[in-house]
């Protein structure tokens, strides 16, 4: 059984940035301060006048976060770019766009509206590597730069930036070709009370699509509540009701989108994946002909891309995992089965807003409807169980676990896989077993839940 990473070393950051519950540490205001100072002074590499853009979803502790962060930054002499709600991948564009030294996202992505997180793009709009957190981080949980303190003119301003939503609805239209359109497509986009509910609906409707709106009348609270890419039930009643082409469910950030097919169905995202890079590959247009992946992927997948000659690349859990291999390889296409999909040709993260326009210009241009697009994928049974866990055990040290294991690895008979990982966002422990036989799957997967929970798991 291959295991994946963890949350990140240290103290504060995870697999994607600094996440909790607002208002309990590491998601406070003093924390989110000296986390403001800490990355002020990281960032300030280059002679001159420094920016940092601050962008957040549409929690009610944004406003704490952001105003702590924005007081931390400015106290080290860096001024701020206030760009309010918007995706994340609109904070990773704009850093790069506005040409500041770096972008800061307040949102805890799919989590209720309880939870809160920071994390940090560079200049050139990329998630930061392992050595810049644990940089920010030590200067977090130190003292060394407590004494310097900008004064006079030296100490930063904060902007607020009116055309940001501009400009990154322009950016997003721009991967499509000049000249293509949606005129007439009938989709419902469900924005989950989130970051994209103001410039997904927009930009659909710019590029022609008749677009169905749900989940964009945030208030603070009920971000993701029942709605958006966690909870699709409405939405694809919603696309059965309209006779819409398809359906688009965002997450709170909007960094990644679910489909839902004519027919009502949840599309599997390894299913979006093998279409878009089959796509991809025959236009030409795939780097190396080969899709980057996590070990989370459906075998079905690889084997559907082998038949065809591309070539699948896993890595561990987690988006940044996957950009790193492929700005290391220089491959151009990557994502998770949760519905992230990096187009490095396009944008320098997952973008939700992209991703659906990708595959509505695949649907236009073949005339296909998804549910064919998506049968090409064959998927194996997969079973995915989280178990909410009161601390994290060592998995190797819990030996009623560790025995079962092995007795299921051997039923499998080496054709199918099992996945045991801690997720790096969330007190869970998720368990993943995928064969061909469904009953068998699902049945190893309660077993080794149960145990887990016996041995873990919450009171």
């Amino acid at each position: 059984m291959k295991r994946a990473k963890g949350p990140g070393a240290g103290h504060l950051f995870g697999t994607d940035g600094v996440r909790g519950v607002a208002n309990v540490e590491p998601i406070t205001s003093e924390t989110a301060l000296k986390l403001g100072r800490a990355a002020a002074y990281v960032f300030k590499t280059r002679p001159g006048r420094h920016r940092i853009v601050i962008g957040k979803d549409t929690r009610l502790s944004g406003y704490m976060i952001e105003s702590a962060l924005t007081a931390g930054i400015c106290s080290m002499g860096v001024d701020v770019l206030l760009v309010g709600p918007l995706p994340t991948p609109a904070i990773a564009f704009l850093a790069r766009s506005l040409r500041a030294d770096a972008g800061v996202m307040i949102s805890a992505s799919h989590n209720p509206y309880e939870d809160n997180g920071i994390k940090f793009f560079s200049r050139e709009g990329l998630k930061l590597p392992d050595e810049f957190e644990r940089q920010i981080e030590d200067l977090v949980l130190t003292q060394r730069i407590d004494s310097l303190r900008p004064t006079a003119s030296e100490i930063g301003k904060a902007f607020r930036i009116d055309d940001a939503e501009g400009r990154y609805i322009e950016f997003v239209k721009q991967s499509l070709p000049k000249g293509f359109d949606l005129e007439g497509m009938p989709v419902v986009v469900d924005c989950a009370h989130g970051a994209a509910y103001k410039v997904a609906p927009d930009i659909y409707r710019e590029l022609g699509a008749r677009v169905t709106v749900l989940g964009a009348e945030p208030d603070g609270t009920n971000i993701n509540r029942d709605c958006g890419a966690v909870h699709p039930r409405l939405l694809q009643e919603m696309v059965k009701g309209e006779g819409a082409a398809l359906g688009v469910a965002h997450d709170g950030d909007a960094d990644r989108a679910i489909f839902v097919s004519e027919d009502g169905r949840v599309v599997d995202g390894d299913q979006i994946l093998g279409a878009l890079a089959l796509d991809l590959k025959n236009r030409d247009k795939l780097a190396r002909r080969t899709v980057v992946t996590t070990l989370m992927s459906n075998m079905g997948l690889e084997q559907a891309m082998s038949q065809v000659g591309i070539k699948l690349v896993r890595t561990p859990v987690g988006d940044r995992y996957i950009l790193e291999r492929m700005l290391k390889e220089d491959y151009n296409f990557g994502g998770e089965q949760s519905g992230h999909i990096i187009f490095l040709d396009h944008n320098t993260t997952g973008d939700g807003l992209i991703s659906a326009l990708q595959l509505m210009g695949l649907m236009r241009r073949t005339g296909k409807r998804l549910s064919e697009l998506a049968a090409y994928t064959r998927l194996l049974p997969q079973v995915l169980v989280n178990v909410r866990v009161r601390e994290r055990k060592n998995l190797e040290e819990i030996a009623p676990f560790q025995k079962a294991l092995r007795a299921r690895e051997s039923a499998l008979h080496g054709v199918g896989r099992l996945l045991v990982r801690y997720s790096g966002t969330e007190p869970l422990v998720r368990i993943m077993v995928e064969g061909e036989d469904s009953a068998m799957v699902g049945d190893i997967a309660r077993e080794l839940a149960d145990i887990l929970k016996q041995e873990i798991g919450e009171a």
